[in-house]
């Protein structure tokens, strides 16, 4: 688990971002302001339970729990991806559903956000791949850790496209895709941006 302590001293947003599964289900909690940080990503482990019924149980649970501790103003989660297996997208859409489900008991705002707004939000390229996310939340919010899972940070890079949203700043881009390709440089991203321009950014 990658954990932040953090200060709040002042009424920023907090994001609780999912990335929905039956298998391994990843969450992300973002503070905003100024500038966003990381307060906590990991994933939930379901493989273990075979029932599918008992991981909707667990997925319930622990987004509650999320909502009890970190206590977040915002839920923004990652819609279905239609593939082609039609029983795994029942099967991520009654995840999703169980999690929602769970926000809206607190009365929290839901946000849902297909994959490619979320990877066109971090990167700029709505075709970029899980590792050049990662690199880009890796830069933008100066995380030391890598996650060992992707569905960690895909669940971050839902919270931060939120932010994004929320905020309204230009977005960090990428130089160029594909082999070779690089993540632009800092001074070109959001820390460069919010020395820049300060009045632009938007804290609600």
């Amino acid at each position: 688990m990658i954990y932040v302590t953090l200060f709040y001293m002042s009424k920023a947003p907090i994001i609780l971002g999912i990335d929905p599964g039956t298998q391994i289900l990843g969450y992300a909690i973002l503070k905003g302001g100024s500038k966003p940080m990381l307060i906590e990503m990991d994933v939930l482990k379901l493989t273990k339970e075979k029932d599918i019924y008992a991981r909707l149980q667990l997925i319930h649970a622990k987004i509650i729990e999320l909502i009890k501790i970190h206590k977040p103003t915002d839920f923004a989660i990652e819609a279905p991806f239609f593939g082609k297996n039609v029983q795994s997208m029942l099967k991520l859409g009654r995840a999703q559903g169980v999690a929602i489900a769970a926000a809206m008991h607190y009365q929290l705002p839901v946000t849902e956000y297909a994959p490619k707004k979320v990877k066109q939000s971090i990167t700029g390229n709505g075709n970029a791949d899980k590792d050049m996310v990662w690199k880009m939340l890796e830069q933008i919010l100066s995380i030391k850790k890598a996650p060992k899972y992707f569905d960690a940070t895909d669940a971050l890079g839902v919270a931060l496209c939120h932010w994004y949203q929320m905020s309204g700043p230009v977005l960090p881009t990428i130089a160029k895709t594909g082999k070779g390709s690089k993540i632009a440089k800092k001074s070109n991203g959001w820390e460069a941006f919010l020395a820049k321009n300060p009045e632009r950014v938007k804290v609600k």
